[in-house]
């Protein structure tokens, strides 16, 4: 799952995410005695599986062994040029405002973007299937008759940028680490990986629980690799301005914190010629530019301070794009197709807090929002309404339920409402005046219902006092959504305002979860499985600076999450999912907002791609596939004449 910038001015995640001990190396198993046995029992686990070259979720893969290349790159691409951009999307600790780490897999301090390239896992995926990796570090894996045993076999090219060996006692170090000390997300998708140990340099043996999630083995795999030695003398689980040792395709250049960072491409690296490298990494360098205020980005753009941009914000795509460079061609526009689910958007509202915790009232809450109006007055009309985080996708829940998904609810009807049992929540279509009274009167019975009363034209909550809420944001552009939000909020006798704070306190707010409500915007998986768990578990509910900011706690969301990691079919899983839908909808965690399955783009045209994108890219295949065109390059208007 990805957190990916809100739209219509919001910002979003895609989900990658207990704390034990790190497990003794190899050397210090021996010393301590007993590891003989160990490491024969793990040869002997795998010794009847051979070795396979990728993996995926069900055992479907569509590249063979031998395969040159992905189909969707170019391979005779350019290398050369500059690609630089704002922040679309982040994992983990990283910010869309700024950055004051280069450490981006903990929760301490707000993480570079970028930093994933400086950094070689075990396998990579494919952009043209739902799931699939392929092996980078890794040249092989066998894997048990149980599941249970990954023995990876590494390439022995494989190097870290000072030119030292990476080994599997790298791989080890790091998959312990990041399970001991790693960002809380990733703490929480590794759970259910036991150990991780080097056999020799080039033999990781990766073990996992019984039962574990599906995809566990695939998220460890696409981890990053960190040098043992670097961090024998660094802490890891400390925030820091100091450059890593990285083995990827690109290693940290010129960056000044909270402004910008550079990243160059490692012109000799490795893996440049591997087959799932080949024709990717192109741009000698890529450059992330910050910005606390979107108007103040845009500007940036047409003056050529940056080259790319994604528009997240309707106002801006419908009314701006009319400059000098637009209208003579130096800059393009594209719409480019979104196949991939769209996810959710909206307002998540803290039922950790007393008065959110009545499902009546979160439900007022929704009543009181005015889509329609909304997306007709501020956004041009250039939404559709959310009402599912599996949007735009079949796991979306539609009708009634099926049998499957009946077998999956019955043992908890009891503990349902009874609407899950009937066609999935819909919010409520306004009549598009900014205040529809029917719904507003609607809101307010459900408020006194839930025992908060109005008292000399204030709400009241059940102990007495005024019902106060706050809506919390790092960034000024969201703020006319809010507005007649807040004004409809009034009639109901809420007091509700906007709390504006830079972006390093909003972060330190939500992973403390110290908020009413926010927005927040992510993605799912093609193949959604234990990335579910940061969002959506009890276990998340209660985990500081998890995903779940809406603290869902549902003894029945966890048995469906756990269905979904354990669906072992692409129809079962689909299954699961609209269940899981049917019940998250009817738990009214949310305020829906909007969604847009197409991605706009604006770039200096300086570019090339393929003519085609692969459905399962990041959106939009940047910088990973594109390049720069020297010919279009060469005659580009100097910088600083839009």
């Amino acid at each position: 799952m990805v957190v990916r910038r809100g739209q219509g001015g919001a910002r979003g995640q895609t989900l990658l995410s207990a704390t034990r001990r790190s497990l003794p190396s190899r050397r210090e198993v021996l010393v301590l005695g007993a590891g003989t046995a160990a490491l024969a029992a793990t040869r002997r686990a795998v010794a009847a599986e051979g070795e396979v070259h990728g993996l995926s979720v069900f055992g479907d893969l569509k590249y063979p062994a031998d395969f040159p290349r992905f189909d969707y790159v170019t391979p005779d691409a350019p290398k050369g040029g500059t690609f630089s951009t704002i922040p679309w999307s982040r994992s983990y600790n990283q910010s869309f405002l700024t950055f004051n780490s280069l450490n981006a897999f903990i929760l301490k301090g707000d993480g570079a973007q970028g930093m994933e390239m400086t950094f070689a896992p075990l396998m990579v995926r494919a952009a043209d299937e739902p799931d699939a990796v392929y092996g980078l570090v890794a040249r092989s894996v066998a894997v048990s008759p149980d599941r249970l045993t990954y023995r990876f076999s590494l390439r022995p090219e494989a190097r870290f940028h000072d030119g030292s060996r990476l080994t599997a006692q790298d791989a080890a170090f790091s998959l312990n680490v990041l399970k001991d000390k790693g960002h809380p997300n990733i703490q929480q998708q590794m759970r259910d990986m036991e150990r991780a140990e080097a056999l020799d340099d080039a033999t990781l043996v990766v073990t996992f629980a019984a039962r574990r999630a599906r995809d566990v083995p695939l998220f460890v795999a696409t981890l990053p690799i960190f040098s043992k030695a670097y961090y024998s003398k660094h802490p890891f689980e400390e925030s820091t301005l100091e450059v890593p040792l990285g083995s990827g395709p690109y290693k940290v250049g010129r960056f000044e914190a909270g402004r910008n960072i550079e990243f160059d491409r490692v012109k000799d690296w490795w893996a440049a010629d591997l087959p799932v490298a080949r024709g990717m990494y192109n741009f000698d360098s890529v450059r992330f530019e910050f910005y606390r205020d979107r108007d103040v980005a845009f500007e940036g753009f047409t003056g050529r301070s940056y080259l790319f941009r994604e528009e997240f914000t309707s106002r801006v795509w419908a009314t701006r794009y009319d400059f000098p460079a637009v209208k003579d061609g130096r800059i393009k526009r594209e719409t480019l197709p979104d196949e991939t689910p769209s996810g959710a958007q909206g307002w998540f509202i803290n039922t950790r807090r007393d008065r959110f915790k009545d499902r009546r009232v979160r439900e007022a809450l929704i009543d009181a929002f005015d889509f329609e109006w909304t997306n007709k007055t501020i956004m041009y009309g250039a939404y559709a309404r959310t009402v599912s985080p599996f949007q735009n996708s079949d796991m979306m829940a539609k009708g009634l339920p099926t049998a499957e998904e009946l077998k999956l609810l019955e043992p908890f009807r009891a503990q349902l409402p009874a609407e899950v049992f009937g066609e999935p929540y819909l919010p409520p279509v306004t009549d598009g005046s900014g205040q529809d009274r029917s719904l507003l009167r609607r809101a307010s019975q459900l408020l006194s219902e839930a025992g908060f009363p109005i008292k000399d034209g204030k709400r009241m909550t059940p102990q007495g006092e005024a019902f106060r809420l706050e809506f919390l944001m790092d960034e000024p552009t969201f703020q006319p959504h809010h507005m007649p939000y807040i004004k409809n909020l009034a009639t109901l006798g809420i007091e509700a305002n906007f709390r504006l704070v830079d972006p390093v306190q909003y972060r330190a707010r939500l992973d403390e979860f110290d908020f009413d409500l926010t927005v927040q915007r992510f993605s799912m998986s093609a193949t959604p499985g234990d990335g579910m768990r940061p969002f959506f578990s009890s276990q998340a509910a209660a985990t500081k600076g998890s995903y779940n900011l809406a603290g869902i706690a549902d003894p029945a969301i966890d048995a469906l999450i756990d269905r979904i990691i354990g669906a072992n079919s692409r129809s079962g899983l689909t299954v699961a999912c609209s269940a899981f839908d049917r019940v998250f909808r009817a738990g009214r965690y949310w305020v829906p907002h909007w969604y847009r399955a197409s991605h706009p783009i604006a770039y200096w045209d300086v570019f090339g791609r393929p003519a085609k994108l692969p459905r399962y890219a990041n959106g939009v295949g940047a910088p990973e596939l594109w390049w720069s065109d020297p010919t279009k390059a060469a005659a580009a208007a100097p910088a600083g004449q839009p």
